[in-house]
């Protein structure tokens, strides 16, 4: 068995069909096992016989879609690719706050234009790209919480890769994900 978490886009947890239990009950009836959430923001940890992660995005979506009306989003990272995250400590001597964001954002599919990753020159003030780790499919950035244009980047971000192929979570959240994993 392979450990793998999925990030979802467009959770809410506001709505009945999106709370934690009905995405658990999603992934136990795809036959995963040891199937939890992290947070009430579309994060599940899962074990699955080991498979690829575009096989698995696409079987966890159409089941999303289906049985509970959620359209699009799902992006799979395995276990290992996030162990090998967290460890080369993307973020060194910066702690996440308020005022702060240390950011991974997951782009799906394994061959990225990596010329159309904004290193050190982000498409807004706020947001400075500091890596692409391409392993884990993440661009690593720090966003400046305390300038309201952030969401700029999360536009160009989706204009450059498709919505429904991002999705941004705190590198928190991350080794939140991964703990989960390892327990």
């Amino acid at each position: 068995m392979t450990g793998y978490a999925a990030f979802l886009r467009g959770i809410m947890p506001s709505n009945p069909n999106m709370r934690n239990e009905k995405l658990r009950a999603v992934f136990e009836g795809l036959g995963y096992e040891q199937v939890t959430t992290l947070l009430s923001s579309g994060n599940v940890t899962f074990q699955a016989r080991e498979t690829a992660s575009a096989t698995l995005e696409s079987r966890i979506q159409k089941a999303l879609n289906t049985e509970l009306g959620i359209p699009g989003g799902t992006l799979i990272r395995t276990r290992d690719q996030l162990h090998d995250l967290v460890a080369s400590d993307p973020f060194p001597g910066l702690t996440h706050c308020r005022e702060t964001y240390l950011t991974v954002t997951f782009i799906k599919g394994a061959h990225l234009d990596l010329a159309a990753v904004p290193k050190d020159e982000s498409p807004s003030p706020t947001i400075r790209v500091v890596a692409y780790d391409e392993a884990a499919g993440a661009i690593l950035s720090i966003i400046d919480n305390t300038d309201p244009n952030t969401p700029a980047f999360m536009s160009w971000v989706e204009k450059q890769y498709g919505k429904d192929n991002v999705t941004t979570r705190t590198f928190l959240t991350v080794q939140k994900a991964l703990k989960k994993l390892d327990s």
